[in-house]
């Protein structure tokens, strides 16, 4: 498997290679210039079927119903290292590509931010816009002897290594980090708390259900069909605000619970290239805003268990501002900040 550091040496090469061409009298974009892709494609830097995927087919399916653009629109999948294969990638052979653009999600910032991590982050393309926002929930068995958040926090300030958590994804990594800000903002020492990661939400809930681990970190969409089959109790959502939908509604925020400071939104959104011309910045802008309205995209919302909440690019570069720092905080006190 290549390595972050590999990939970083493949875009330092091309980087320099593309500035060469530069220097040896490639031409300019010319800003006034039309905005006329011949095609257009939105990348999920993921296998198909995640949380990327979804929202990449979906935005090309309302696009193209809706008649947003009128050229052929695909989906192409790149995973590999949570986002960080792609971006290296994409910064090396699509500078300046106005045709290609990605989905992504707090990944960008925590991989730019870890130790050891991508060294490229949301400030080397260009935020277009959030589409959508989801909420981290810590959960137990539904039998679980641990009834509330309150117990939980209790039980793992008493002794952080004998309560295992269980997340879809690696040390330091969205899940993980999700778990780590409510029992940060509780006093618990977070360098001891027991995390057990898994390749992917669905092994994670495996786990629990198995009795391998005694806690979740999940997403709240993907937690809510466990919680209504009666599988498992969800204890809080990090949500700045009780959400309305069932089985939501009967989870407390940790603002509720007596845990401030422990929102943390799972936005999911659209970029572009860093350099993108003016002409296809105001395209985009105009398009995923009528994106956002249309009742087909509404309909997709419902369809995936998603919240629609939609930020321009100005709006969500200001946003990303502010979860860098919360992440930053996280990673810091893990000692995984670089």
């Amino acid at each position: 498997m290549m390595t972050i550091s590999k990939w970083m040496t493949t875009v330092v090469a091309a980087v320099v290679a593309t500035s060469l061409m530069t220097a040896c009298g490639e031409k300019k974009k010319d800003p006034n210039a039309p905005y006329e892709p011949k095609s257009l494609t939105m990348v999920a830097p993921s296998d198909a079927g995640g949380g990327w995927d979804k929202t990449a087919r979906s935005i090309t399916k309302v696009m193209t119903d809706a008649k947003l653009v009128n050229v052929p629109m695909t989906v192409e999948n790149v995973p590999g290292a949570s986002g960080a294969k792609f971006l290296a990638t994409y910064l090396a052979k699509d500078v300046g590509n106005d045709s290609k653009l990605f989905v992504n999600s707090p990944p960008i910032l925590i991989n730019n931010l870890k130790k050891d991590g991508s060294p490229s982050g949301y400030k080397d393309v260009t935020p277009l816009a959030a589409l959508t926002q989801d909420f981290s929930v810590l959960a137990v068995k539904a039998d679980s002897p641990i009834k509330d958040i309150k117990e939980l926090v209790a039980k793992i300030k008493a002794d952080p290594t004998k309560v295992s958590v269980a997340g879809g994804s690696s040390p330091g990594s969205m899940d993980h980090l999700a778990a780590l800000l409510p029992l940060m903002k509780s006093g618990v020492d977070i360098t001891k708390v027991k995390y057990l990661p898994f390749d992917g939400g669905g092994k994670a809930i495996v786990a629990l259900l198995g009795g391998e681990a005694e806690v979740l970190s999940t997403d709240a969409s993907g937690a809510s069909e466990m919680a209504k089959a009666g599988k498992i109790r969800i204890l809080a959502i990090s949500a700045p605000e009780r959400v309305k939908a069932a089985p939501m509604d009967q989870v407390p925020t940790y603002k509720e619970a007596g845990i401030n400071g422990a929102e943390f939104v799972i936005w999911r959104g659209v970029f572009g290239p860093k350099d993108m011309s003016p002409m296809a910045y105001k395209f985009w802008q105009q398009a995923l805003k009528d994106l956002s309205a249309k009742p087909e995209w509404q309909a997709e919302l419902q369809a995936q268990g998603w919240t629609g909440d939609f930020k321009n690019g100005e709006e969500f570069k200001a946003f990303l501002g502010q979860q860098e720092a919360t992440i930053k905080e996280l990673l810091t006190t893990l000692g995984l900040a670089k």
